[in-house]
């Protein structure tokens, strides 16, 4: 995720597919982190960066330079291994490049008005896709090879997401999300579900992706607009039972996709549709859904905020879902992480607590915080 204000120290921020580390690219350089340890793994200070992308907990990335200097310019992709400290390959553009998404076989790049997907391996060009104007870069992809979905947005004035099939290269379908322009979107790991957000900033719809122009269920985030700065299910290892958002009030919000706190819900399948499907649908669901945690950060900092673990309790006598618990990390773009745990429980009751905050500026390699 790219920073689009000149004044915050952090200029782009992202974890990797499965949220254990994440990088952060600074005016002098880049860093990766440990998430469960907030341990610096990795640092190189040689200019500034927009785009730092991890391929799992390999030593490869994809990074994009700030155009301070001619060596770093947005035009140009670099693959990078960590281990030499040397350039594996470079891709060069006409224009500026505003997201760059890996898994282990595919490579995409987002330009303005196009995307590129490359076989990883050989960097043989697989597909060229001409899209709208795309200047935020809006690019969500889900990174697992049996449902490996790109989701681009697919105009510039209402909120259409276009879904394509990266391995099978062919499109999948457009969905009608949002009458205002896009302004976040994510894939769960999986690729089943699609989550948008539009400028305006009060909904938030989630989508089955298989059947995404038939079923599509929304949660109200507030009455008040503000800027969806990020958007993110649960890792990978699990369910995607957590959708987090966080927003330009300094709010985060977090939404519970069937939990034990509604019964009638969670015996009617064990599936996520099954969980969520209330007994006569409506395009808004419960309230109950929809968590909050309010002034966790500076309002209108930009932030990414990411779930990290989530912890089915139950019962070991009856099965009974007891509590969810939940590891959610935020990155800031003034510099620093936090960690928060958070717990719901049967009554629904929701608590949340900061686990830990460190500056990601001033770590060392010889310290953890």
């Amino acid at each position: 995720m790219a920073n689009n204000s000149s004044s915050s120290p952090i200029l782009c921020a992202s974890f990797n597919q499965d949220h254990s580390c994440f990088a952060v690219g600074t005016r002098d350089g880049f860093r990766i982190f440990d998430t469960n340890t907030g341990r610096l793994c990795y640092e190189r200070a040689v200019g500034a960066f927009v785009i730092v992308e991890m391929l799992f907990t390999s030593s490869l990335l994809a990074i994009v330079g700030a155009g301070d200097q001619p060596s770093l310019s947005p035009r140009r992709l670099c693959l990078f291994n960590t281990t030499t400290g040397a350039a594996l390959r470079e891709l060069n553009f006409l224009t500026s490049i505003l997201a760059v998404r890996m898994n282990r076989e595919r490579l995409i790049v987002i330009l303005q008005d196009k995307a590129y997907i490359y076989e990883l391996n050989s960097l043989t060009i697989l597909d060229t896709i001409d899209t709208v104007p795309n200047i935020k870069g809006l690019c969500a992809f889900s990174p697992c090879l049996d449902s490996c979905y790109m989701a681009l947005p697919a105009s510039t004035t209402k909120g259409s997401v276009l879904l394509y099939n990266v391995m099978d290269r062919h499109l999948h379908c457009e969905i009608e999300a949002h009458r205002s322009p896009l302004a976040a979107m994510v894939l769960s790991s999986n690729g089943m579900y699609v989550a948008t957000a539009s400028e305006q900033g009060t909904i938030i719809r989630v989508h089955l992706v298989s059947d995404a122009t038939k079923q599509s269920y929304s949660f109200r985030r507030g009455t008040y607009p503000s800027t969806i700065f990020s958007l993110s299910f649960g890792p990978s290892k699990q369910l995607p039972d957590i959708l987090a958002a966080s927003s330009s009030s300094g709010s985060i919000h977090l939404f519970t996709l069937g939990f034990a706190s509604h019964p009638s819900r969670s015996k009617r399948s064990n599936g996520f549709l099954g969980s969520i499907l209330p007994d006569a649908v409506s395009d808004v669901l419960d309230p109950a859904d929809h968590h909050v945690l309010h002034n966790a950060i500076p309002a209108g900092v930009k932030s990414y905020a990411v779930i990290h673990k989530v912890e089915n309790v139950t019962d070991t006598s009856s099965s009974e879902l007891l509590a969810c618990r939940v590891n959610m990390s935020v990155i800031t773009y003034n510099g620093y992480f936090q960690e928060y745990n958070l717990s719901i429980d049967a009554q629904n009751e929701f608590s949340w607590a900061l686990g830990r905050e460190f500056n990601l500026l001033t770590v060392t390699t010889d310290k953890a915080p």
